[in-house]
């Protein structure tokens, strides 16, 4: 009986053990990626890379920013009222990166009406330098729920908004929770990964969504990441498709 108890403290304690290592690995690829996506950002010769972030109210904002650099960088909403009423913004990598976080969208028409205008409002900001006038939103990072079949009030966004103010090569569309997808039924919650149903579930999910936006917008994204910031589920594809969409310079605004 001792050998037993012996045995399975050995086993408990190669689990904890695995399980730190997991989370070194884990630490240490998005530092790596981190570091990648910043010398992306010193390539432009100016920074910090803005990135506005946008999603209906309980998307995963802040979880998506806390998932993508492993820390609580920014401030997760929990119960009835979301955390994020004004847009505020996260600084990542001494400054060179900065992230602002929208209020969501959908909670009612009169507070969409108000977050509306903050957003325009952000879009068209700009600052002045001895080379000219520029915009202060770089990017337009767009989270989809994937556990939600609407996306009406996101895409009229897209439609009526950002993309009249920023190109379609500086928006990135992404869907999140898509562990919930299907109302999570073919998700692998041990090995955190969709099983196949699922999974093509979510491609043909993105396809519709890349169909959908050009049909409201004519404006051709690229395809859309599915991913999963609480099941830490392609992460890195997410940090992939930011670095891809890394401009080659600050956002040049032309005044005639």
């Amino acid at each position: 009986m001792t050998d037993v108890f012996s045995l399975l403290n050995q086993v408990e304690n190669l689990i904890k053990q695995l399980e730190s290592m997991q989370e070194i690995n884990g630490s240490y690829a998005r530092t790596y990626r981190t570091q990648e996506l910043l010398n992306k950002i010193n390539s432009m010769g100016a920074y910090p890379l803005d990135i506005l972030l946008v999603g209906a109210t309980g998307v995963g904002k802040s979880s998506t920013i806390n998932a993508l650099f492993g820390n609580d960088v920014a401030k997760v909403g929990k119960g009835a009222d979301p955390e994020t009423m004004e847009i505020d913004h996260y600084d990542i990598g001494e400054s060179k990166l900065r992230f602002w976080d929208s209020p969501g969208l959908g909670d009612s028409p009169s507070k969409d009406v108000i977050h509306k205008k903050k957003l325009v409002d952000t879009l068209y900001k700009t600052y002045t330098h001895d080379d000219g006038t520029w915009g202060l939103i770089d990017l337009v990072l767009v989270i989809l729920d994937g556990s939600s079949r609407d996306f009406g009030t996101t895409y009229h966004l897209l439609e009526e908004v950002i993309c009249q103010q920023i190109p379609s090569d500086r928006i990135i569309t992404v869907v999140n929770q898509c562990d919930m997808g299907m109302k999570g039924r073919y998700w692998n919650s041990k090995n955190h990964f969709p099983e196949e149903k699922l999974k093509l579930f979510l491609e043909n999910k993105v396809k519709s969504v890349q169909s959908r936006i050009y049909e409201n917008t004519k404006q051709k994204i690229s395809m859309p990441v599915y991913y999963s910031a609480t099941e830490n589920y392609n992460i890195s594809k997410v940090m992939d498709s930011i670095i891809q969409h890394v401009p080659k310079s600050k956002r040049k605004i032309n005044i005639s």
